[in-house]
Formats: C-alpha cells, structure tokens, sequence
C-alpha cells in the first residue's frame, strides 16, 4: 500500500510555498500590523486567483470537492509562511461545517459555498467554550455554538469587542448575539455531530500549522547562527547549536506521520478519528514548541527583540497551541483511550 501523498498534491504544495513565501515577507505580516484590520484585501484576492477558496467547497457549489488530506500540506504552508489571512479556519473547518448542514437549510449552503468559492465571502467558526472567534471582523458569515445548536450570523448581526492577543497577527473578537430560532441552523445529535467534526478539523488544522512554524523556525535559526561568527566561525558550525536545531528535526520528522494519518481519518471518515487528531495536535505542538525554545536560545538575546522575524512565527506556535483544545484536553481523549477496557491495542490494531 502506497502511503506517500501523489505526485499532484506535492507539485501544488511546492507551487504554494514558493507563492506564500513570495508574497507573505515578514515586512507585509508587519504592514498588516499597523492596518486597521490586519488584513490585506489584495493579498486575499490573490488566494481566491489561486483557487485557494475553492478547494474544499463541494462541487455542487462551484467548489472542487477536496478534502481533509489535500487540504493538510497547504494549511501546513501556511503556517510555515505565517499567513494572516483566515484561509485554514474558513476552508478546513467553516466550508465542512456549513456543508454538513441538513437539506432544509440547502439554500443557506448554495449560497455562502458558492460565495466562498468565488472568493466574495470567508467565514468564521467560534471554537465551543472560547469566547474569543478568530478574524469574526471580516467574516462575512460567523457559525457560532450556543450548546449543541449552531448558528448562522451575518456580521452585521452580532457586536464584536476586539481582544489582544500574543500572536499580534491574531485578531480576536468576544461576539455579542443572541440565539434565536432564526439562526439556529442545527441542534440536537445532529449539532453535537457537526461541533465534534468542527473542533477535529479545528485542531487538525491547528497541527498542521504548528508543523510549518517549526520548520520556519528552524530555518531562520539555521541561517542566522551561519552569519553570526563568533571566533572566526559561524555559530551554526559549533556542535551545541548543532544539537539544539537536530533535537527538533527530529521532533519534526516523528510529528509528519501522525498528522498525516489523522488527515487521512478525517477524508475517509474512519473510526477512532478523535485519538488520531488529539495525537498529531500533540505532537505537531512538542515540535512547535521545542522549535520556539531551541531558536530563540540559538537567536541569544536578539531572539527576544522585534527586529529579527522569529518572534513573528513563535509567538503564532505560542497561540495555536492553545485553541481546539489544549495540550491536557488532547492527552486526556489520549488516555481516555488507552485505558478502555474495549480498545484493542498494539501491532495489527493501533497502527
């Protein structure tokens, strides 16, 4: 069994790296900054030219149908270039959840899905028990969690109050609404159902992000510590920052596998998808954070300051590691699991 991502799939994440990393500098994530959004319209409009809004919305709303899996390697370039805009949370975890609604609300569906994919909406999805929705300023349509039920709202509908956050790129907003029967566009087993895959997908995107920021990390540290010399030699060449940037290679490399296959739960549908997820959340956040700890020791007293770009990337690992669940929330679905006297372990069974 092959279980290598197909030739397609690679091609079009290397053609969005070298788009992002083009496009995204850390002098334009730093311009975005000083704006009162922290958006850029135009760079928003060169990802809709790319077919970026179109990937995961079904075909039947002029979308092409992706899923889960080839949606990973471009959520996890995202995170490599430290990309503002909401593309992750509108396409892997608003377009699913819009399009898991019932067929009495299928003109909702056409209509938001058909936006999305032309690039003329994104959406925002509140993570259950956060009061703070991410980009809910831009969004033009923002499902919400009131219990079990979901709820559509226009922007225009809801107050939004603006909240710091570590990541400066982050823009958070506690939304003010009211539920009512008009908005409420699920509830009940089928709402539990759409808020569980939600908060998945959400944290399967998260992961992959995490994943990108480690190896952006990674690579700033490796090119800084070869321009700095100290002794006549660049610091990258002494064994000890060696071992700081080979721990976390490695971290990197053991976190792709389970990334990976909980992307592959999620398109397929498969059983036991909320181990897989909470198991690549967790490893993609030991890597992230490693990552942050072992560059800025090897940036040295520069890698706390404004002026060098890792602490634009850090400080983004520092605040995905805690949205669609904690680190203790996924070790607990972990253990959970591995203490259940009905659970078949081991070769043949877990892998």
């Amino acid at each position: 069994m092959d279980f290598s991502f197909s030739r397609d799939q690679l091609l079009f994440q290397d053609n969005v790296r070298s788009f992002l990393i083009n496009e995204v500098t850390p002098e334009r994530i730093r311009e975005l900054w000083q704006s009162d959004s922290g958006r850029s319209e135009s760079l928003w409009a060169q990802l809709v030219e790319l077919g970026l809004t179109a990937l995961t919305v079904p075909e039947a709303q002029d979308g092409m149908g992706m899923n889960e899996l080839d949606f990973v390697l471009i959520a996890q370039e995202c995170g490599y270039a430290g990309l503002p805009e909401p593309l992750v949370d509108t396409m892997l975890i608003g377009v699913p959840l819009l399009a898991g609604l019932n067929e009495q609300h299928a003109a909702l569906k056409q209509h938001w899905l058909a936006r999305v994919a032309q690039g003329d909406a994104c959406l925002a999805v509140g993570e259950p028990g956060n009061p703070l929705v991410s980009d809910a300023h831009v969004a033009d349509l923002l499902l919400l969690a009131h219990g079990d039920e979901v709820h559509a709202l226009e922007r225009a509908a809801v107050g939004l109050t603006r909240n710091e956050s570590v990541d400066p790129s982050r823009q958070l907003y506690q939304v003010e609404w009211t539920p009512t029967a008009a908005t409420c566009v699920a509830s009940g087993e089928h709402g539990r159902r759409l808020w569980a895959a939600a908060f998945n997908r959400g944290a399967l995107g998260s992961a992959a992000q995490l994943l990108g920021l480690a190896k952006r990390m990674v690579d700033l540290a490796v090119d800084y510590t070869f321009e700095r010399k100290q002794f006549g030699k660049p610091v990258g060449s002494f064994q000890a920052v060696k071992h700081l940037m080979a721990n976390v290679a490695v971290q990197i490399e053991f976190a792709k596998g389970p990334l990976y296959r909980a992307a592959y739960a999620l398109a397929e549908q498969q059983q036991g998808q909320d181990v897989l997820v909470s198991h690549a959340k967790l490893a993609t956040a030991e890597a992230a954070m490693l990552a942050a700890k072992n560059t800025i020791q090897a940036h040295g007293a520069m890698g706390y300051t404004w002026e060098v770009d890792l602490h634009l990337f850090m400080k983004r690992a520092w605040a995905l590691d805690k949205v669609w669940g904690d680190r203790g929330l996924h070790k607990g679905r972990i253990r959970a699991a591995l203490f259940d006297d009905n659970r078949e372990l081991g070769a043949g069974s877990t892998f």
